[in-house]
């Protein structure tokens, strides 16, 4: 059952990254942050999808996006993020507990990040999937099985670059369907803004040792 769940939304994030099926719905656009919401079929969540400029380098907003000790600072909700395996610059695994409001139960999860580059474009790719199987599921937290997670970062010159997340989360229980999709949503355009303030202070120092700007 656990494995079907696992392919189902493996199948339903490649759907609606399927540019013939673009039907995105504008559902903010504030503080120089665009935020989308699309439905997927046969699902009651909602796919999200930001985008944002940012004052950075493509090695800076890569290095701070693959430094998952850091994830408590600027990441919506996290608690606990924790590095499992760096197979390499470009490639780990990490362990996160997402803190939800009462009475709801905070969830966690275990997720494989895979950093790419193209080579012609400079166009980054950060792909984010939840994984099973590395970490022991929590008497008091609801384990996240279906989460896929990706960032596409374009650079428009050496200071700047545009910023597009896409995500498709189920964070399972029994939490309506309406705040599921509102939670999501709010909480990453926080990320966002978060994650801003963060290159304001970081940009100079942080870099991902692996991308070429």
């Amino acid at each position: 059952m656990m494995k079907q769940l696992l392919v189902t939304g493996s199948l339903a994030f490649i759907s609606f990254l399927c540019p013939a099926q673009e039907n995105w719905k504008l559902t903010g656009d504030q503080d120089g942050i665009r935020s989308w919401s699309r439905k997927i079929p046969d699902s009651r969540i909602n796919a999200v999808k930001l985008e944002a400029v940012f004052n950075t380098s493509l090695s800076g907003i890569t290095g701070v996006i693959a430094d998952v000790a850091r994830y408590d600072s600027w990441v919506f909700n996290s608690r606990g993020s924790r590095l499992l395996k760096q197979v390499s610059p470009s490639e780990l695994y990490y362990y996160s507990e997402v803190i939800f409001p009462w009475p709801a139960t905070n969830r966690d999860f275990v997720s494989h990040i895979q950093v790419s580059q193209d080579a012609v474009t400079k166009v980054v790719t950060i792909n984010a999937n939840n994984v099973s199987g590395w970490e022991p599921v929590h008497p008091k937290r609801v384990r996240i099985n279906q989460s896929n997670g990706k960032w596409t970062l374009t650079p428009i010159s050496n200071k700047e670059v545009k910023a597009e997340y896409v995500l498709l989360v189920d964070p399972g229980g029994e939490l309506p369907a309406w705040i599921i999709n509102s939670f999501s949503s709010k909480g990453l355009v926080q990320t966002f803004k978060n994650l801003r303030s963060l290159l304001q202070q970081t940009k100079k120092s942080v870099v991902h040792p692996g991308i070429e700007d």
